[in-house]
C-alpha cells in the first residue's frame, strides 16, 4: 500500500507559480479518418480524411500543460522562419499567462512530427525536424533570453528532445544560471549520457532510458534502485524519477526509494504523458511540496493524460478530482486483515520506522478520541488502530451497542491523517494484534496504569515502551447516548 498525504493548498498555489521551460518546441499535428480499403498502388491502408488538428509539442506541450494546471511559463526554444514557426507562433499568441521567447533561425525548420489516425489506431508518424546542435549566434541568443527569463522564474523545466536547442553548451550554462540564481530545475532528458544534466535537481527519464544509461536492468522495484543509484553516483545528480509506464514510477535518492504504483485506468494515447508529468512536477514542487508529494501528483497527470487522444493537456480541476477519488482509495486501503498488514509493517521497518498501537472502541468519536490519536501519532512514524468489532463491543459494553457499526467507525478512523491503518478485531482484547504486530510503542489513555494496559508486559519485555495519553475532560461516548435517550425521553407525549 502506498499512502501520501498532499496538502490541499499546493494545488491552489499553482496559481502564483511561475515556470520558465527551455527546449525543443514542435508542432504536433493530428491527421485523423477511417481506413476502409487497401491501395490497389501497394499493400497499404488508404485513409479517408475526416479532419486534421495542430497543437503545440515538446516543449510547447509541457507549457501548455502548466497553463491549463493554472500556472504561468515563460517558453524559451527556437523555430524556423517557415509556415510552421508562425502556426507555432499563433497558437501561443492565444495563451494567456505565457510569455514566449521564441528565436527565429534562418539555418534549421520548425520540428513538425504528423501522426496519421484510422478509427482510434495509430498508422503512421512522419517527422521533419533538424537535429544539429544550434549555430553560434543562436545558442547566444537563446541564453541571453533564458538568462532574463530566470528573474521572473519559480523552477526551470529543461524539456530535451534531442532536436539540438539543449546542446552541451547550452545545456551547462543553463542549468549553472539556475544554479547560481538558486533556482530548481527539472530536466527531462533524451540523451543517455546523463553526465550531461549534471546539477540538476530532479532528472525524469524514462525506463528504457535508465537502462540504457546504467547498463542495468529496470524491472522491478528494486532493480530500479540499483540502477538508479548507480547513475546518482556517477553523474552527481541529486534525485531521478524514472517513469516505468505500467509500472508506475520510482523516486530515488542516495538515501531513499519511493515506488508510486501506476494509476491509469485506461490507456488511450501515450503522446506527451511526460510532458504532462513534468509540469505538474515542476508546479509542485514550485508550489512547496516535497519531491515524495510532487512525484505523487505527477503520476495522476500522467495517469489522467494517457486516458486522451493525441498530444493532451491535464488541467487544475481534472487533478483535483483525481486527487479526491485517490484519497478515498487510499482511506479503503487503510482498513485492513492483520495478515496483509503485517506485509506493510515489514516494508516500515525495513525503512527504519518506529510504529505504534493504539485501540478502542471509537464508537461515536469525540474530541477525546481525536485527542488520543493525535499524541498517540506524535510517539511513532506510523500509528496502527485496533478497532473492536461489533460484536466485540456487543459483549463488553451490552446488545445496545455500538451506535455506529464497525464498517462506519472504521471508515471515519482510516480518513484520519494521523492514522496510518486499521484492523479490525473480534476478541474481547487486542492482545492477539499486539502479539503479532510488536508495535515499538503501546498508547493507552491515562485512565489506566502500565500495569493494567493489555499488553504492556509484552511490548515492555522485547524493548519497546507503553505511554499513557492525557485524557480531554467532558467527552464520554456512554453520556452522549444517554444524553440523546433522555432528550427523547422529554419529547415523547
Amino acid at each position: 500500500m502506498s499512502s501520501y498525504q498532499i496538502d490541499s493548498q499546493i494545488l491552489e498555489k499553482f496559481e502564483s507559480i511561475h515556470v520558465l521551460c527551455l527546449g525543443d518546441v514542435m508542432l504536433d499535428r493530428f491527421t485523423y479518418g477511417s481506413a476502409g480499403r487497401i491501395s490497389p498502388e501497394a499493400p497499404i491502408p488508404v485513409l479517408g480524411i475526416s479532419h486534421q488538428q495542430s497543437m503545440l509539442g515538446g516543449a510547447g506541450n509541457v507549457v501548455r500543460n502548466i497553463l491549463s494546471l493554472g500556472g504561468a511559463a515563460t517558453l524559451v526554444a527556437v523555430v524556423g522562419e517557415d509556415a510552421e514557426g508562425r502556426e507555432i507562433r499563433h497558437l501561443l499568441e492565444k495563451e494567456e499567462k505565457l510569455t514566449d521567447a521564441l528565436i527565429s533561425s534562418g539555418r534549421r525548420p520548425t520540428t513538425v512530427k504528423t501522426r496519421f489516425i484510422a478509427d482510434g489506431q495509430q498508422l503512421l508518424r512522419a517527422d521533419a525536424e533538424a537535429t544539429h546542435p544550434l549555430a553560434k549566434e543562436t545558442a547566444e541568443k537563446v541564453l541571453k533570453s533564458y538568462q532574463a527569463a530566470l528573474k521572473s522564474a519559480d523552477i526551470v523545466i529543461l524539456s530535451d528532445y534531442a532536436k539540438g536547442v539543449l546542446s552541451d553548451k547550452v545545456l551547462i550554462e543553463a542549468i549553472k544560471l539556475a544554479k547560481e540564481a538558486g533556482i530548481p530545475v527539472i530536466a527531462d532528458p533524451k540523451s543517455t549520457d546523463f553526465s550531461r544534466y549534471e546539477g540538476v535537481t530532479v532528472l525524469t527519464p524514462n525506463r528504457k532510458e535508465m537502462i540504457t544509461a546504467s547498463n542495468l536492468p529496470c524491472g522491478t522495484d528494486r532493480e530500479c534502485e540499483e540502477a538508479a543509484r548507480t547513475v546518482l553516483k556517477r553523474d552527481r545528480i541529486e534525485t531521478l524519477l524514472v517513469t516505468r509506464s505500467e509500472s508506475g514510477m520510482s523516486l530515488v535518492t542516495e538515501t531513499a526509494a519511493h515506488h508510486i504504483p501506476a494509476q491509469a485506468q485506461e490507456v488511450f494515447d501515450v503522446s506527451g504523458a511526460g510532458d504532462s508529468v513534468i509540469a505538474t512536477l515542476a508546479l509542485s514542487l514550485g508550489a512547496g511540496a516535497d519531491t515524495v508529494a510532487a512525484a505523487f501528483l505527477a503520476n495522476l497527470s500522467g495517469g489522467l493524460v494517457v486516458a486522451k487522444s493525441g498530444t493532451a493537456a491535464v488541467t487544475a480541476e481534472e487533478l483535483s478530482a483525481a486527487l479526491h477519488n485517490e484519497e478515498v482509495r487510499q482511506t479503503d486501503e487503510k482498513i485492513t486483515s492483520l495478515t496483509r498488514a503485517l506485509e506493510i509493517i515489514d516494508g516500515w521497518r525495513a525503512r527504519g520506522l518506529k510504529i505504534g498501537f493504539t485501540n478502542g472502541c471509537f464508537d461515536l468519536i469525540h474530541p477525546g478520541h481525536i485527542s488520543l490519536i493525535t499524541q498517540s501519532r506524535a510517539e511513532c512514524d506510523r500509528l496502527i488502530v485496533g478497532l473492536n468489532t461489533d460484536d466485540s463491543i456487543k459483549r463488553l459494553k451490552g446488545p445496545d451497542r455500538p451506535a455506529t457499526n464497525e464498517t462506519s467507525r472504521a471508515i471515519v478512523l482510516a480518513s484520519l491523517e494521523d492514522i496510518n491503518l486499521v484492523i479490525p478485531f473480534a476478541e474481547d482484547t487486542p492482545i492477539d494484534l499486539i502479539e503479532a504486530i510488536k508495535p515499538d510503542v503501546l498508547v493507552k489513555g491515562a485512565d489506566y496504569t502500565i500495569e493494567t494496559v493489555v499488553g504492556s508486559d509484552l511490548v515492555l519485555a522485547y524493548g519497546g515502551r507503553v505511554h499513557l495519553a492525557e485524557l480531554k475532560e467532558g467527552f464520554s461516548t456512554t453520556r452522549t447516548i444517554q444524553k440523546l435517550l433522555d432528550m427523547d425521553k422529554k419529547k415523547a407525549p
